[in-house]
């Protein structure tokens, strides 16, 4: 067996006190549920908005015991928990359960799910229909689908219904090919014409991605609505950052805005490691851990 430092496990207690103290003083009171009103409200007194993806209950339930605003059943699924190298492969059926999942979880934070490739492009009839059924039998209280311009249509028949929308311009996953890769979008009248069509489609916020930071500081300036940057800089909103990628939980792929907050992913290296040893070892389980 591959051994591990004999410090390890005193380095594991020391890095869980670490962090405890670090949040020790910031865990937050007894709250209300956030809602869609709070998100105009947070633009308006200038309050960041927080939001995380999560796709199950455990995380979910950790996430919103933290305080976090809102979290998003995002599409990366498709790469974080399939190991796709996209996330075109995700299904409505994938998204319904990670979001039943999440909403188990989570009794104050605002639950957003995405629309996967291809359940809103053919028309907003379409789109309607697959945003009901998230809302429905996934227990989302919003819906995210991506595109400006060409997306106005999908997000006027979906608030129509009376179904949250958030918008999501810049770097749109679902059009990886069409960009040719995971490219910083440059193009300001674009963009700025995409964003502010979102907004007048009915749009409850917008997600900017992997966009200049001055340019992202000038949409959210022009918009009513709040901007979610991730990797738009910081004069967004709020900010989004996927839940493995903060957490130092993926390296397939890493962005240049992605910051580690915790080192999670090598902390469950070394557990697991320590655990295997104790088991060969016949440390583990001891009489403590074993019934009479």
């Amino acid at each position: 067996m591959s051994g591990i430092n004999p410090k390890s496990k005193k380095n594991l207690g020391s890095a869980h006190q670490e962090l405890a103290s670090a949040v020790e003083s910031t865990n937050p009171p007894s709250r209300v549920p956030f809602t869609k009103l709070d998100f105009q409200k947070a633009k308006i007194q200038g309050k960041k908005i927080s939001v995380i993806t999560a796709y199950d209950y455990t995380s979910a339930q950790l996430l919103d015991s933290a305080g976090i605003d809102c979290l998003l059943v995002g599409g990366s699924p498709g790469m974080v928990i399939q190991g796709q190298s996209d996330a075109l492969s995700v299904t409505m059926e994938q998204m319904i359960y990670h979001s039943r999942c999440v909403r188990q979880g989570t009794k104050n934070a605002f639950v957003v799910t995405d629309l996967p490739f291809m359940t809103y492009q053919v028309s907003p009839e379409q789109a309607l229909i697959n945003a009901g059924q998230l809302i429905q039998s996934g227990r989302a209280q919003g819906v995210k689908l991506e595109g400006g311009i060409r997306s106005a249509a999908a997000i006027s028949k979906i608030t129509q219904a009376d179904i949250p929308v958030m918008g999501h311009i810049g770097l749109t996953p679902q059009s990886i090919h069409q960009f040719g890769g995971f490219r910083v979008q440059r193009n300001e009248e674009k963009l700025i014409n995409d964003a502010l069509a979102v907004q007048d489609s009915g749009a409850f916020a917008l997600v900017l991605e992997c966009i200049p930071a001055e340019l992202a500081k000038t949409i959210t300036s022009r918009l009513t609505i709040p901007t979610i940057g991730i990797g738009a800089g910081p004069h967004c909103d709020g900010q989004v950052l996927v839940f493995h990628d903060l957490l130092g939980m993926f390296s397939d792929l890493k962005p240049k805005f992605v910051k580690i907050f915790a080192a999670i992913g090598e902390q469950i290296k070394q557990a697991a490691q320590l655990y295997q040893q104790e088991i060969q070892s016949g440390t583990y389980p001891d009489t403590e851990h074993s019934f009479r």
